[in-house]
C-alpha cells in the first residue's frame, strides 16, 4: 500500500496549473493507493459540477456543492489513472475560496464521514476545523483513511489539544478496523510535550518513525502562513496508524528531489 499526504495550498501558487500537471504526473507515476489533501480550494462563485462529473464522488456531507474549479477535481482530470474521491468544505480560505479537505482512493469508498474537531464553527473563521474519512479496501484489507488540517498547540483561541481530543473521540469509534490519519498537524515533531507527543502518547504510530527507509522528514523549510517567522526545517505533516506497522519507507516528496515542488508544503509518501 502506498499513501501520500500533501497540503496543496490550492490556487495560491504561482504557475498553479503547471504545478497541478506536475503533481498529476507524480501521482500517476507512483500509483498511490490513497491520497490525502489539505487546503483544497474552490472559488465560491464558480459553477457547480454536474452529477455526471461527480460519478466517482462519495458524499461525506450530503449538501456539499463541488464546483468546477475544485482543486481536487481539476487534478483528477489530469491523472492517468482513475480515483474515487470525497471533499468537504471546512471554512473560507483567502477570502474568496471554500477551503476544504479531500481524500482520493484507487478502490471505491464504501462509507464516508466528516466531523468538526474545533469548538469554533463559524465558516468565515479559519480556526474552524474538521476531519474527513473514508472506508475502503486497500491491499486486501478494509481500513479507514482520515484526513485533517489542525491548528497550533498554543493557539490563543483553538488549542490543538482540544481539536485532537475531538478527533480522538471520533476515531475511537472506527477502531474495529485499521485507521490511518494523515495531514497537516501544525505541530513540530522535535518539540517535546506538544502536539506530536500528545498524539503518540495516545497510541498512534508515526509511519515515519517505524520506516526502514526515511530522510530528515522536513515538510516545511521556509516561512509560510501560520509559520511566518520560520527559518528552519519543520516536520509537521504526518501519516499515523492506529496499529504498529513497519513501513518499508516514509519519505518527503514533491520537494524538488523526489518530485517537483508544487506547494508551500512538501508531501509525505509512505509505502507499506
Amino acid at each position: 500500500m502506498k499513501i501520500l499526504t500533501l497540503n496543496t495550498h490550492a490556487w495560491m501558487e504561482t504557475d498553479q496549473l503547471g504545478k497541478i500537471e506536475r503533481l498529476a504526473s507524480f501521482i500517476t507515476d507512483q500509483q498511490f493507493d490513497v491520497i490525502a489533501l489539505q487546503e483544497v480550494n474552490q472559488s465560491k462563485e464558480e459553477k457547480a459540477l454536474s452529477a455526471t462529473a461527480l460519478e466517482r464522488f462519495i458524499y461525506a456531507e450530503p449538501e456539499t456543492v463541488v464546483r468546477q474549479d475544485n482543486y481536487a477535481f481539476v487534478l483528477l482530470q489530469k491523472l492517468g489513472i482513475p480515483y474515487y474521491w470525497t471533499w468537504i468544505p471546512v471554512h473560507t480560505g483567502f477570502i474568496k475560496y471554500d477551503e476544504g479537505l479531500a481524500i482520493l482512493t484507487r478502490t471505491p469508498a464504501t462509507a464516508a464521514f466528516s466531523e468538526y474537531v474545533s469548538v469554533t464553527r463559524d465558516y468565515e473563521n479559519y480556526r474552524t476545523r474538521k476531519i474527513v474519512g473514508v472506508k475502503a479496501e486497500v491491499g486486501g484489507e478494509e481500513s479507514w483513511f482520515v484526513c485533517g488540517h489542525f491548528g497550533w498547540w498554543n493557539d490563543e483561541e483553538e488549542l490543538f489539544r482540544g481539536q485532537w481530543d475531538a478527533a480522538q473521540a471520533k476515531l475511537d469509534t472506527l477502531k474495529e478496523l485499521p485507521v490511518f490519519i494523515m495531514g497537516d498537524f501544525n505541530n513540530v515533531a522535535e518539540i517535546r510535550d506538544e502536539g506530536y507527543d500528545y498524539v503518540v502518547q495516545q497510541g498512534w504510530h508515526d509511519l515515519y518513525a517505524s520506516a526502514s527507509v526515511k530522510d530528515d522528514g522536513a515538510t516545511v523549510t521556509k516561512a509560510i502562513k501560520g509559520w511566518d517567522d520560520n527559518k528552519g526545517k519543520l516536520r509537521i505533516d504526518y501519516i499515523f496508524s492506529s496499529r504498529p506497522l513497519q513501513a518499508k519507507s516514509c519519505l518527503v516528496v514533491l520537494n524538488g528531489i523526489r518530485g517537483a515542488v508544487v506547494s508551500d508544503h512538501f508531501g509525505v509518501a509512505a509505502e507499506l
